[in-house]
């Protein structure tokens, strides 16, 4: 029988002692198997399930593989988040350092980028290995302010010995996930961070409101840049016959000529011809452009029809791709949450799913076809003619192969989605899909 979890926050900012004191026994208690006195938070409760399956030491720190001076300044130049730390800053350096906390900026593989705030706590993170270049992933260091919220995609607050290994026990930690307002996908984790007691039950919604902030100017740069390469492309368009788009680097379109508007063009990871296949256009010529891509669509020669591989790569925690590769060429696109439940049902369902089967795999509703349809419009616009509909499934010319974790309660961690997590319940000697694609993993 369950029985009620913390109120965290509300008892904390009572008194953050007795909080702490109370959390200590209920960490012992669920670690070592005993009845603890209230249940952990989902959200914490959840997380500590995956660390005891993936053999996180609740008792030992991690502090080996600290990355050196210029694989930061890598990441960093790599990195969309240096964009947006002029938000960040502005939003939660000055409260932070008053509070006795510090900002950290990690990117979307659990690497610490960026530290700065209250001097005294930086000294103390340094105690513990929370450091620039440390690896704060969650199935390194457990769970944690910057590797748990990345890998459930929202806020998230750890206090005190909510942390899963113990010597965390005396910080508490808020994160938020930042990610590309195009496509979905994982940037980073912005964390608030100091000692315990100077935890304040506000600092989530504080936290989250200007992850959102930095998203909304991503969002206006990005923007920014399509204006930019619209001008360069709108005298090049007018004389230019037939099918024509320009592209930025990433694919998203800036202008298009003769054909319907395309929110972004599926591109290889390289370009090293002036023609190449794709699978929304068929066979197209590429030029470079400053900033991106002019893009003509040939209507004389067929797209290939056999020896289409597409390969979903589920495995990792935040990071899920497709892949399609032909005789023409190979490209991959990275895929936000949703489209990652969503071609893994259609991997599963090699016959394909109506619009009503494929809500009723997601939400438990098969009445929220409408949701669906809108993603699945989304999804034909990059996977174009390897997709189908009526129902909606992978070509049948194409073969199609699912990469999945070593662990069925890591695929796809963020998804409630029904069938997703029946098939996490799959027992360990079965652990493939149900139906009809090959697997690797």
């Amino acid at each position: 029988m369950t029985q009620p979890s913390m109120d965290v926050a509300r008892f904390a900012a009572g008194d953050a002692a007795q909080a702490a004191r109370v959390l200590d026994k209920v960490r012992s208690a669920t670690l070592s198997g005993q009845r603890a006195p209230l249940d952990p938070r989902p959200v914490i409760g959840e997380s500590w399930g995956r660390m005891l399956r993936s053999g996180v030491d609740p008792d030992h720190d991690v502090r080996a593989g600290v990355l050196g001076p210029d694989e930061v300044q890598r990441r960093r130049r790599e990195s969309p988040l240096q964009y947006v730390l002029p938000v960040l800053r502005e939003g939660l350096l000055s409260v932070a350092d008053l509070a006795h906390h510090i900002m950290v900026v990690a990117d979307a593989e659990g690497r610490v980028l960026w530290r700065e705030g209250s001097r005294p706590v930086l000294h103390r993170a340094d105690g513990f290995g929370f450091e620039v270049g440390a690896d704060w992933g969650e199935d390194v260091v457990g769970t944690n302010g910057v590797g748990t919220p990345a890998v459930v995609r929202r806020p998230v607050q750890v206090f005190a010995a909510e942390h899963f290994v113990r010597s965390h026990a005396a910080w508490t930690c808020t994160g938020a996930p930042i990610t590309d307002p195009r496509d979905g996908r994982l940037l980073g984790v912005v964390d608030i961070s100091g000692p315990w007691e100077t935890m304040h039950p506000a600092t989530l919604a504080w936290v989250d409101s200007v992850a959102k902030l930095a998203e909304a100017r991503l969002r206006e740069l990005h923007l920014t840049s399509l204006d930019r390469l619209r001008s360069v492309a709108a005298p090049i368009l007018a004389k230019v016959p037939g099918r024509a788009l320009v592209v930025d680097t990433d694919g998203w379109t800036a202008a298009v000529a003769g054909m319907p508007y395309l929110d972004r063009l599926a591109l290889p990871k390289a370009i090293g011809t002036d023609r190449i296949w794709l699978p929304v256009l068929g066979p197209c010529s590429v030029e470079p452009l400053p900033g991106g891509w002019l893009v003509r669509a040939s209507d004389t020669v067929p797209a290939p029809r056999d020896a289409t591989r597409i390969g979903l790569d589920v495995s990792q925690p935040r990071r899920w791709t497709v892949t399609v590769a032909g005789g023409t060429g190979t490209w991959t696109h990275e895929l936000s949450p949703r489209h990652a439940e969503l071609l893994y049902l259609l991997a599963l369902h090699r016959g394909g799913r109506s619009a009503a089967e494929l809500a009723d795999d997601m939400f438990g509703d098969p009445a929220r076809t409408v949701t669906v349809r809108a993603e699945m419009s989304r999804v034909r616009r990059y996977l174009g003619a390897v997709l189908e509909h009526r129902p909606y499934r992978f070509c049948e010319h194409a073969e199609v192969q699912v990469t999945l974790p070593d662990d069925p309660f890591g695929l796809l961690p963020h998804s409630t989605a029904p069938a997703v997590l029946g098939s996490r319940g799959t027992a360990p000697g079965s652990w493939r899909p149900r139906v009809g694609a090959p697997v690797t993993g």
